[in-house]
């Protein structure tokens, strides 16, 4: 009788904290540092990067009525294994797209959907970007991904990862690809905070997040380590002694060791949860 009464608790609490007065179920991402100038500041605007890509850009429709983009990478045969890859602050980049590519070729006959969460809007400012990460809404964001599961079929597995922005949203989307989710890996995204919004989720999550980060820090993570171990979600979270955006090549705070080691975790665990040998 614990287990049930402390997630009560705990799930009361936790509502309390992440639903707005109005009762709806929106909780803050990384949205919330849209105009935080010292978040803006810690950002260097990406450098232009000679990209020739295998992929192409790909049009689906959305649950709201409209359509959704991707850069769809797809293999020789057919599959129905997918990874959808979610965008920093700055958009569906060539950055993205090219970390988008490395992960297609090392994980066989997976499908690899990199959405884009801003409509075609691509930031080469920082207040571009906070512009365009604000003006996300979680009834559209929801609908794209939404219409990329639908796409993904209902005997599609559905592995996510992201970063920053994406983090979160990788988070979010494997919510709600439920019982579809093979795996969840988040990059020093916001986690969700409700119990209830946590529910649907049956992937693992394979958590990267980064000692000296202001924002993504360990109260954030101590709160939602604690809100998996409530609900019994599995989260393995792991630290690397760097600052948030350390696996981004394009900024000042790359961190080419901590990045390496993360991204061959985060390797191991797609592959291992794709079931790909």
């Amino acid at each position: 009788m614990i287990r049930p009464l402390l997630f009560t608790l705990i799930s009361i609490v936790f509502f309390a904290c992440g639903s707005d007065t109005s009762g709806e179920s929106q909780e803050a991402g990384m949205e919330q540092f849209s105009e935080d100038q010292e978040f803006k500041d810690s950002h260097e605007e990406p450098k232009e990067i000679e990209f020739e890509g295998i992929g192409e850009m790909f049009e689906f429709n959305t649950s709201d009525g409209n359509t959704g983009k991707a850069y769809r990478l797809m293999p020789e045969e057919p599959a129905n294994r997918f990874l959808f890859v979610i965008h920093e602050w700055w958009g569906l980049n060539d950055y993205v797209k090219m970390e988008s590519e490395r992960l297609f070729k090392e994980l066989d006959n997976t499908i690899v959907l990199a959405l884009d969460m801003y409509d075609g809007k691509v930031a080469t400012t920082r207040d571009e970007a906070g512009e365009y990460m604000q003006s996300v809404t979680e009834e559209r964001a929801n609908a794209i991904i939404d219409g990329a599961l639908a796409y993904a079929g209902k005997d599609g597995q559905v592995a996510t990862i992201g970063w920053c922005f994406g983090g979160g949203w990788s988070l979010r989307t494997s919510i709600a690809a439920a019982d579809r989710g093979a795996g969840c890996v988040m990059y020093y995204g916001m986690p969700v905070e409700n119990a209830a919004n946590l529910e649907p989720l049956e992937a693992d999550i394979l958590g990267i997040f980064a000692t000296e980060d202001e924002w993504i820090n360990r109260d954030v993570v101590n709160k939602f380590e604690a809100l998996c171990a409530a609900t019994g979600k599995d989260l393995n979270v792991n630290w690397y002694s760097a600052d948030h955006a350390f696996a981004n090549p394009s900024q000042p705070s790359y961190n080419e060791e901590a990045a390496q080691k993360a991204n061959a975790k985060a390797l191991a665990f797609l592959k291992s949860h794709l079931g790909i040998e």
